[in-house]
């Protein structure tokens, strides 16, 4: 619970504040305290499903450590919105759309505290965050259980091995049932999960929580819940929570062989022991507790932060491994100070002031006014300034040490760089997901060319998933995202941060251009100019890549395969056949979208001693590849998203018909209550204004949300409406041109 000096402090430090009303970012300087050893430390990240509670949670916590006054809502009804919300576009769409970190201090521990977006066009936000933390809560809706969301940030918790607690939220919701997510931990997910609470009471009777380790009840008094008490165990809860913990243990057991032997042997494991075996669990990721309580209701927030406390890993507890010069991996030493310095920067922000770079030091210590050196690039740069971030805040420091997360001020560097003290070491790369929609944008007035040319190139600087390019025919300006509101976001903020007004065009899709069957390669590259010609000849075979023998480390799972016998062309030629294919993998020969799936096999050919060039063999290539691929039953892929829409049952079957409408299947369909939740899988292309649609069926109850699932074959029907309006939009451009 909070102190009285504690919140003493909080004033005056909201007092010290000075306030910079421009892009979000406030400063304040003054040296913080209570900074405790790296063992005391805990990064994590707070992820979930959309609308699931994440920022409300978030709001909570920083109000019982301390950190503020009062509580905000989201959406910003009062005027001031949640903290961590401090863009002015998520106050008004009432999501977060950009990660937003704090730190606070809870018992004898500092906590670096991440702030998710849950939405599918924002999930770069939570890839780069997941690559640098240490721990995180899985925050789930008590009445939605699992969502789609809430699987893509399983995966991604997965790919970055992060130790998670659980936190079911909303259990004031109607609907709201605990036990049903429980279920869809174990079923959709495969987590070896047990809860270490009860709820006492749902719905309007949720009153608090019971703990199954200790055997005792919580509840959250005062106006904000901010008092704790202790209480026995209600009477008609005793045998429930007798039959959890027992449960608890068994499931313990399973991944703790300490605690069998204590099982097996008939005796009850003590409280210290269960926890310690809970902690081993959740840092070797074999074991996931789940807390409960309704954030928004203020239950439930302070034994989760216990949670944090007592089973999530410190910095010193994860094993981190980087890159030396020989590209060899090595396990990161954040305990000795005196290694050479290793920091990752994991995100950055443009702002009046300058750059502004999220960095994790791995190794070593990074301090004001140091040389740091960027090992991708190779260029040194000096640490201007260091501070703590705060939401839009800053607190400015001296020095950040191995296993802490700050920000760096006027670095130059882009997103998943390393810096180091004059070593090329690297860390291991974060994921960055390829984009599945793209649309055409332009300037309203030429004389905005220049701020609009500035604002693209910090987009793409600040995420990765953002992509600019020029369609050559056209000379269109293209930008790429993850979807529509990932791309309208954008637009607006060039409108709102940098005075731009933009025209967009309809949204395309990410197609991928494919091959069903083999056709042979032979062809013959003759060019005669006068003086030396052209001559190249390439034998081999164009094939599609099964499934099974897709490398995950090819982009797009192509690949090249030299299969040459013998000297029927110089070994110097190799390499020009290799980035011919390279050339011909972006553009496809059908309606010139990236190449996926193909294999292309080199096993002989010609050369000639005069004429034979690596440029000659590298537009051979590029003449062979398009010959073969129309010869090879092309195809297109598309981008299938999975879908999940909530609405009355009253409804039901006009949903079903819009859904098959839209080439849509439907997976499965639950009832909860009064409302139907249903999942299913349609293509991208068709799911263009369903949001209208939806609410106008439903008369405004209906909701939904998609994430990318994978590319799968068009129909035959689609394929040809598809190269139809292809070629179609391709005659209209050169009458245009003309």
């Amino acid at each position: 619970m909070l102190s009285l000096c504690a919140r003493s402090k909080s004033v005056l430090r909201s007092r010290r504040l000075k306030k910079w009303n421009t892009n979000h970012v406030s400063i304040r300087s003054y040296a913080i305290k209570d900074v405790k050893p790296i063992e005391k430390l805990r990064n994590i990240g707070i992820s979930a499903h959309i609308d699931s509670g994440k920022t409300t949670l978030t709001e909570r916590i920083l109000f019982y450590t301390g950190k503020i006054r009062e509580i905000h809502e989201v959406r910003g009804k009062d005027g001031v919105g949640a903290k961590m919300d401090n863009m002015e576009l998520e106050r008004e769409k009432g999501i977060t759309i950009k990660s937003a970190a704090t730190f606070v201090d809870w018992d004898d521990i500092n906590i670096n505290i991440i702030d998710t977006p849950g939405h599918v066009d924002f999930t770069m936000e939570v890839e780069r965050s997941l690559k640098v933390l240490d721990g995180a809560v899985l925050v789930l809706c008590g009445a939605s259980g699992v969502q789609s969301q809430t699987m893509t940030v399983d995966r991604q918790m997965k790919r970055y091995n992060v130790p998670r607690l659980v936190f079911v939220n909303k259990l004031d919701r109607l609907g709201a049932d605990p036990w049903k997510a429980l279920k869809g931990l174990r079923e959709k997910l495969n987590l070896n999960v047990a809860t270490v609470q009860l709820p006492i009471g749902l719905h309007t009777n949720h009153n608090g929580v019971v703990d199954i380790i200790e055997q005792r009840a919580i509840y959250f008094e005062g106006d904000k819940g901010e008092k704790i008490v202790y209480k026995e165990v209600p009477k008609a809860m005793v045998r429930e929570m007798a039959e959890k913990r027992a449960e608890l243990i068994d499931v313990l057991s399973g991944v703790n062989d300490g605690l069998l032997m204590k099982v097996m042997e008939g005796e009850e494991p003590s409280v210290e022991e269960i926890k310690q075996a809970i902690k081993e669990g959740v840092r070797d990721l074999t074991f996931t507790p789940m807390f409960m309580g309704s954030a928004y209701k203020n239950k439930g927030v302070q034994p989760l932060l216990d949670g944090v406390r007592d089973y999530l890993p410190n910095p010193y507890e994860r094993n981190t491994q980087a890159y030396d010069e020989k590209n060899e991996l090595y396990d990161v030493d954040p305990k000795d100070l005196s290694k050479p310095t290793l920091a990752y920067a994991f995100k950055i922000e443009d702002n009046r002031f300058g750059q502004l770079t999220w960095i994790r030091v791995y190794q070593g210590i990074i301090k004001k006014g140091a040389q740091i050196f960027n090992a991708n690039v190779g260029s040194k740069a000096k640490v201007p300034r260091l501070a703590k971030m705060h939401a839009g805040d800053l607190e400015d420091i001296n020095e950040i040490k191995a296993g802490d997360i700050c920000a760096l001020f006027g670095v130059d560097c882009a997103s998943g760089e390393t810096f180091t003290t004059g070593s090329k070491h690297l860390m291991t790369n974060m994921h960055v997901p390829d984009p599945v929609i793209s649309l055409s944008i332009q300037v309203k007035s030429k004389n905005q060319v220049g701020a609009f040319t500035k604002a693209l190139t910090k987009y793409q600087r600040e995420d990765p998933t953002f992509r600019v390019t020029q369609d050559q025919e056209t000379h269109e300006t293209l930008i790429a995202g993850m979807g529509e509101l990932h791309l309208e976001v954008y637009v607006e903020r060039m409108k709102r941060e940098e005075g731009v007004s933009a025209i967009i065009g309809k949204p395309r899709v990410a197609f991928r251009e494919t091959i069903l069957s083999e056709a042979p390669i032979d062809f013959t590259h003759k060019k005669q100019t006068g003086g030396a010609g052209q001559y190249a000849r390439i034998i081999g075979r164009l094939e599609p890549v099964p499934e099974d023998e897709i490398d995950p480390n090819m982009k797009n799972g192509n690949e090249f395969v030299n299969n040459m016998f013998g000297s029927a062309i110089p070994p110097n030629y190799i390499p020009a056949i290799e980035k011919g294919f390279d050339d011909v993998k972006m553009k496809g020969p059908l309606i010139e979208h990236p190449i996926q799936n193909v294999r292309f096999v080199l096993e002989s050919g010609d050369f000639h001693a005069v004429d034979s060039s690596e440029f000659a063999f590298r537009l051979c290539t590029q003449y062979a590849f398009t010959k073969a691929f129309r010869e090879a039953s092309p195809t297109l892929l598309q981008p299938i998203m999975s879908v999940q829409i909530q609405f009355p049952s009253s409804f039901q079957s006009e949903v079903n018909a819009s859904v098959l409408k839209r080439k849509g299947t439907i997976d499965n369909a639950s009832l909860e209550g009064q409302i139907i939740i249903m999942d299913c899988q349609v293509p991208l292309a068709n799911m263009f204004g369903y949001a209208t649609e939806l609410r106008s069926m439903t008369e405004g109850k209906g909701e939904f949300s998609m994430e990318y699932q994978q590319h799968d074959y068009v129909t035959n029907e689609d394929l040809n409406r598809i190269l139809a309006k292809y070629e179609q939009e391709k005659q209209s451009k050169k009458t245009v041109g003309i």
